[in-house]
């Protein structure tokens, strides 16, 4: 017995100097945060292991030789590490994941502030991440543009449009920016107008930082007046080159990218898009409507290469095509609807980044675009035929020395617009009325802005001021900036933010059959103020006031039937343009969010608005197209597993007005005295989505699940006038249906 034991001790020894151990830690390559629930395996064995709350991982009992570690979680890229194992060795690794809708790295972007990406702070500011981008996206439209319309206090109740409202503002008056470039109209629409259905003409798996300002902004950006999105692209892949096949409801796309040159001085991607989303849309009964049979099809490349260590270049190429096609339909469209329509947009832009030392950056891009639709209705008459042409310089220097920063750069963009269109007017008798607009145009500005921090960095002060000049326009926009940040608390901390604004007309608007008189630039005063709270690292309470005071904006008031005094006046259809409303925007907006790669992440939003409208030529004063008192937003995600991620959205909007003069009467409309006196239901939508990866030793595959509409809640919306008795005044408005509860699933396949 005692020899027995002698050898069971001398066979237990034996094994353990023949094994080792593999132990360590996950971290994101974001923020350096711990990865829990992420796994981690030997590949070909049935070694592994769960991190735990702290990223840490063990696996003991590891018999030598050589192996393949392997770390994969829902939602990043996985990594495989080759390693020997010696007897008695303890291996420890620290693993860096990289989510996987931004660029592969190996190190950590260690962030001064969680919710903060940019240098340029403002009280108004919001950026997405990366997996926030992709969770709110939709698999049924897979549209980056989608995530933003689920942010605290934004506002879409189309279920169609990519667009979005800022406080009750329309996306007309919102910049969009695409690696420093103002984009005139970056969507694949039915009819050149993007409220009337779009889709985000960039892949949301290539942008690197999305940030929106609803207020207040920095003077880097221009000629818009109620908002700015200001979008970044991802580099290509450094390390090696990987490719990636997606397939969700609406597209398909294949995307590759890899390093440039043996030295990896560079890198590139190539992405391609195509949708089937018509097909679907074809099958959906949406009811007393003909489906808008959509197609797009989009490419995106880009190169970047380091000159020196200190001077880096990029070439962007993006380019797409939409149209639609509802010639089966013809018995069922109106006068004025979509028959068929072709549009397409192409972006090239040049940039280049040079750093000398740690206190200078010069960035530059010059930019071309180009964009050519045209539209016709059921009897083939051309509705829209219209190409417009920019050329744009855009320069930003930044200079950084002890606690202060100096910003400073300028921009010019060569504008030409040529085009028709015909509008289908009751007057009360249905006419056709056409516009014809041929016209060039010249923009330039210029910009400086100073940061400073004070009080030991408790508080940063930031002031600066823009002018900027249009060869069409009879006036300049000068706009002054100015925002102080107070860190009241360790956790406490105050933000006011002011600036004016102006935006230039457009040259359809410029050059149209009815601007019969100079049209001034559209101008905006914002005010804006928030208090935040941490309540941890990653955990935050805001609360935010705004006070934004519009004038001169553009509208054609005469266009609309109305009531004065007993009679009906007819809609004129030679109604000229006219800067004559101006109003206001107030409210307050609250919301909770908590960012963390661990458990819930997203937010709880509420916001209530008022804005107003004073139609100088009208006489009249009432609620904006866009005003929408109480709007409810939630986003939330959760890892349930390492390879399952649960996430929701949900939206409440108490519902726009019904733009023009309306009333109820038994039985249907009347026109109104009043304008927006009416308003469309309320919007409510739920989306539940669950993402679920499939991880092999070659490839990754990623199965999304989601339901749209879970509680299939009836959305409508007002969709277009229709005719009117001028001596009853009864008249007969369209509307549509969005979409019904629609299940829908999507994958990503990664090698």
């Amino acid at each position: 017995m005692f020899s027995l034991c002698l050898l069971l001790i001398a066979s237990f020894a034996a094994t353990q100097d023949s094994v080792g151990e593999v132990s360590g830690r996950i971290i994101s390559s974001r923020d350096k945060q711990p990865l829990a629930l992420a796994q981690v395996e030997l590949e070909g064995t049935s070694f592994r292991s769960v991190t735990v709350d702290d990223g840490t991982f063990r696996i003991a009992g590891v018999p030598t030789g050589q192996y393949v570690l392997q770390a994969f979680i829902v939602g990043y890229y996985t990594v495989h590490e080759e390693f020997a194992l010696a007897a008695g060795e303890n291996k420890e690794f620290e693993i860096v994941l990289t989510p996987s809708n931004t660029r592969v790295t190996e190190t950590v972007n260690v962030l001064a502030d969680l919710f903060q990406v940019g240098t340029d702070t403002s009280a108004s500011e919001f950026t997405l991440a990366g997996d926030e981008r992709k969770n709110l996206a939709s698999v049924l439209a897979d549209d980056p543009l989608r995530a933003v319309q689920s942010l605290p206090g934004v506002t879409s109740n189309n279920d169609f449009s990519s667009e979005f409202s800022v406080r009750g503002a329309p996306f007309s008056r919102v910049g969009l920016y695409l690696d420093g470039i103002l984009l005139h109209a970056a969507f694949h629409t039915t009819d050149g107008q993007a409220d009337n259905g779009s889709l985000t003409i960039f892949n949301g798996d290539l942008t690197e930082n999305m940030t929106l300002y609803q207020g207040a902004w920095p003077v880097r950006y221009s000629d818009r007046t109620a908002g700015i999105l200001a979008v970044e692209t991802r580099e290509g892949n450094r390390e090696k080159t990987r490719g990636q096949f997606s397939a969700s409801a609406s597209n398909a796309g294949f995307l590759l990218e890899g390093p440039l040159g043996k030295n990896k001085h560079g890198s590139w991607f190539a992405d391609f898009r195509k949708s089937y989303l018509q097909y679907i849309l074809e099958r959906i009964d949406f009811g007393d409507q003909a489906p808008m049979v959509f197609g797009f099809t989009d490419g995106q490349a880009r190169i970047d290469y380091d000159l020196t260590t200190k001077h880096a270049v990029s070439l962007t190429y993006l380019d797409g095509s939409s149209s639609v096609n509802r010639r089966r339909f013809r018995d069922e469209l109106g006068t004025s609807s979509v028959m068929t329509s072709a549009f397409r947009f192409t972006l090239v832009n040049l940039g280049s980044r040079y750093s000398p030392n740690q206190h200078l950056l010069i960035n530059n891009h010059l930019a071309w675009s180009r964009e050519k639709g045209k539209v016709s209705n059921r009897d083939d008459a051309r509705l829209a035929d219209q190409h417009y042409y920019e050329w744009t310089w855009h320069g930003d220097v930044t200079v950084v020395w002890a606690k202060t920063t100096l910003d400073f750069g300028g921009e010019f963009r060569r504008l030409r617009q040529v085009g028709s269109t015909m509008q289908f007017l009751y007057v009360p008798a249905l006419i056709p009325t056409s516009d014809n607009f041929r016209g060039a145009g010249s923009q330039s500005g210029a910009y400086i802005q100073e940061s400073l921090a004070f009080a030991a960095g408790h508080a940063r002060f930031t002031a600066g001021v823009r002018q900027d000049h249009f060869s069409v326009s009879p006036e300049q926009i000068t706009t002054p900036y100015a925002s102080l940040s107070v860190q009241l608390h360790t956790k406490t901390r105050l933000e006011l933010s002011w600036g004016q604004y102006g935006q230039f007309p457009e040259l359809s608007q410029l050059f149209s059959t009815f601007a019969r008189g100079r049209l001034l630039p559209q101008r905006a005063t914002h005010y804006e103020a928030a208090l935040e709270e941490r309540l941890d690292e990653r955990t935050r309470v805001r609360l935010e006031f705004y006070n934004r005071q519009d004038r001169d904006i553009l509208a054609r008031p005469a266009l609309e039937p109305r009531v004065i005094g007993a009679g009906v006046i007819p809609s004129s259809p030679i109604g000229p343009w006219l800067n004559s409303q101006r109003g206001y925007a107030r409210g307050v907006q609250v919301f909770l969010q908590r960012r963390t790669a661990n458990g819930f992440t997203g937010w709880i939003s509420y916001a209530y608005g008022r804005t107003m409208v004073s139609d100088g030529d009208l006489q009249l004063k009432f609620p904006s197209d866009y005003d929408q008192r109480h709007t409810f937003n939630v986003y939330a995600s959760r890892r349930l597993r390492p390879t399952v991620n649960l996430s929701g959205r949900f939206t409440y909007g108490s519902g726009m007005p019904l733009p023009g003069f309306y009333r109820l009467v038994p039985g249907g409309y009347a026109v109104s005295q009043n304008r927006n006196g009416l308003r469309a239901p309320a919007y409510q939508r739920a989306d539940l989505r669950l993402n679920k990866a499939f991880v092999h030793q070659k490839y990754t595959a990623t199965l999304f699940g989601e339901i749209v509409n879970l509680t299939n809640h009836t959305n409508r919306d007002f969709d277009s006038p229709g005719p009117y008795d001028v001596n009853t005044g009864r008249t007969y408005p369209t509307f549509f249906s969005m979409f019904p509860i629609l299940p829908s699933a999507g994958m990503v396949f990664e090698f």
